[in-house]
Parts: structure tokens; C-alpha cells; sequence
């Protein structure tokens, strides 16, 4: 049997997202096929406006609707302090805590040697840029490190202490989240408690 252009195109479609397998994408498809045309095309507007009404923050690389983004403009957050995560998804995690009241930095990625991912390819530069960053604004006393706790992270998290140590900024602290997070677990999955006991058991490096 011959499959349709228009299902065998949204079934390669869907196998390129990370995750979904030539059968899960073959079971979205054909659900679809039911799905009421009204609510077929309200899902095809989300999709066409994903990208088109949402920007990366020229701050601190979040995604949001404005940029700067809701958190930096954000007057209560403390503005002294930093998070460094590696992607969006990360900076929903923590803010479920609601333990953290700094602010974020989102790297969107990790150094990989091995997908020739280095510190150019993510947004480390943009990160020592607002440690040295005056201008009026408050001294960042606290970069809190919270890349993943895999080999990347860990060679993240290491590349960027080694960069500020040798800045020789002062009264700067770096920290990493504590261990409450399990080796090569991502940010993302992990439940609210997890989190919460790692923000307030991190440590200086």
C-alpha cells in the first residue's frame, strides 16, 4: 500500500524531533487525521508563530516574547547574582523552586568536544561580558554555576570557573549546585524537591 505525500511527509517530519521513533511519528500522524480541521489549524499557527513571536533575550539568552526578557526587567530580582544554565527549559525548572530570586544566564548548550561544540559556538562570551559589565549596574558578587552534572557540564562548569578565576574580578564567588542533582541527569527532569536542595547546598569552587 502506498502511503500518501501529505502523511508520509508529516511522518518524516515528526521522526526528526528528539525522541519520536518511526512508530510514535506514524501514531501522531493518524491521530491527527481525526483531529477536527479548526483545531488542526490552530496547531499549525503555534507551530508557524513559534519562532516568529518569540526572541532570545539580549541579556541574559532566555527566550521570551520582549527583550529584554520578563526576569531581567524584573526590579525585585537580585540583581547581583547569577545562574548559569544551559538551556531555557532549565530556567522554568528552577523558577518551579521559587527559591532563586537572581537572575539567569542560558548558554544554550554545553562545550563538546566531540560534536565540535566549543565556548565560541555557545553564549560563554556574553556571560563574561556582563561579569565585567559596570556601567551603574550592580556588582555581580555570585556566578552560580548550573550547567547539567554530565561530562559536558562538568567540562563547562570548569572552562568558565578557570575564565573568571583568572579575570581576577573581586568579591566575585563562584558556586556549583549541590549534588542533589544525580551524575548525568538533566535539569529539566528533575522534581522540584531535587532542585530546591541543590540551590541551597551549593558550593564555592
Amino acid at each position: 500500500m502506498r502511503i500518501p505525500k501529505a502523511i508520509s511527509d508529516l511522518v518524516e517530519s515528526f521522526e526528526k524531533l528528539p525522541g519520536i521513533g518511526p512508530k510514535s511519528a506514524q501514531r501522531l500522524t493518524f491521530y491527527l487525521l481525526h483531529v477536527p480541521q479548526s483545531q488542526l489549524e490552530e496547531f499549525g499557527d503555534s507551530l508557524a508563530n513559534l519562532k516568529k513571536n518569540t526572541v532570545i533575550c539580549e541579556i541574559c539568552k532566555n527566550i521570551d516574547t520582549i527583550s529584554p526578557c520578563q526576569i531581567c526587567l524584573d526590579s525585585a530580582r537580585d540583581k547581583t547574582t547569577i545562574m548559569v544554565v544551559e538551556a531555557p527549559l532549565d530556567v522554568l525548572a528552577i523558577e518551579k523552586t521559587s527559591r532563586y530570586q537572581g537572575l539567569y544566564h542560558v548558554l544554550h548548550g554545553a562545550i563538546n568536544p566531540l560534536e565540535n561544540i566549543g565556548p565560541d559556538e555557545i553564549f560563554i562570551e556574553a556571560l563574561f561580558q556582563r561579569v565585567g559589565k559596570i556601567n551603574g549596574e550592580p556588582e555581580i558578587q555570585e556566578i552560580i554555576i548550573a550547567t547539567n552534572p554530565t561530562m559536558e557540564g562538568e567540562a563547562t562548569s570548569m572552562y568558565i570557573n578557570k575564565k573568571l578565576q583568572n579575570s581576577k574580578t573581586p568579591k566575585l564567588k563562584v558556586t556549583r549546585l549541590g549534588r542533589g542533582i544525580p551524575t548525568g541527569a538533566d535539569l529539566e527532569y528533575a522534581d522540584e524537591t531535587t532542585l530546591r536542595e541543590a540551590i541551597e547546598g551549593r558550593r564555592e569552587i
